[in-house]
């Protein structure tokens, strides 16, 4: 089996490609670079190959990113990675979240009504499903909240914004910037997805100071030592079907 997992930023793809390391002390491949200027890296675990993609901060970039990587060769699963936001008290720092659904939650448009995403303004699609038993089994095997994860453009930095993306999606665990993007383009490929993200900050006030990245990078590097076996026993029991 062959997957592609997509960070947004090389410091997520290197937290990424040593928890696929299967001995972390030895070297790993040099990046390449992919048309458009993305880096791509191979890692290689007991019956699944991995290629780790650097495609860029919000979800067209990383669109764009995951669309170029599939033209290019031959995969059969998708996977957003990296850290993001977590909704409290579900999602504390440092916890992992995997998505049951990844969500477009501020494409639409603001009405006197309230917001409009585009399935209700008739423009598409706003949520894709990552396949139930293999999302499951990752926030099982991880030790994750398995929750919808919603992607903005723009990250939460207010208690009122927060608190109108709960009202809209209460089950929510965590928001990313890339997570529909690469469903979008996983999908015109006709793809499976998931997303798993590692919470750095609560989805709320801008604070910097509150911030944990190293944590995060560092539960995802761990996230991603389980992981592997995981996406490989799932994908050997689907490749036939």
């Amino acid at each position: 089996m062959r997957a592609l997992v997509v960070t947004a930023v090389v410091a997520e793809a290197d937290s990424v490609s040593t928890g696929l390391t299967p001995h972390p002390d030895a070297p790993g491949p040099e990046p390449r670079t992919l048309p458009g200027g993305y880096l791509i890296t191979r890692r290689d675990l007991p019956g699944i190959a991995f290629d780790v993609l650097v495609g860029g901060v919000g979800p067209a970039a990383a669109a764009a990113g995951t669309a170029t990587a599939l033209a290019l060769a031959d995969y059969e699963l998708v996977v957003s990675a990296g850290i993001g936001g977590g909704f409290d008290p579900a999602a504390p720092l440092g916890s992992l979240v995997v998505a049951d659904a990844i969500v477009a939650a501020d494409l639409g448009a603001e009405t006197p009504g309230g917001f409009l995403d585009v399935s209700a303004l008739g423009f598409g699609r706003s949520v894709h499903l990552p396949p139930t038993e293999l999302a499951a089994r990752a926030a099982e095997a991880t030790g994750a909240l398995l929750a919808p994860v919603l992607t903005v453009s723009t990250v939460t930095g207010t208690a009122a914004r927060a608190a109108d993306l709960a009202a809209r999606h209460p089950m929510a665990g965590a928001e990313a910037m890339e997570g529909f993007g690469v469903a979008e383009a996983a999908a015109a490929h006709g793809l499976p997805v998931l997303e798993i993200r590692a919470v750095s900050n609560a989805v709320g006030p801008r604070d910097r100071a509150a911030w944990r990245i190293g944590d995060a990078l560092a539960a995802l590097t761990a996230g991603f030592r389980v992981l592997g076996p995981v996406l490989a026993n799932w994908g050997e029991r689907h490749e036939h079907r």
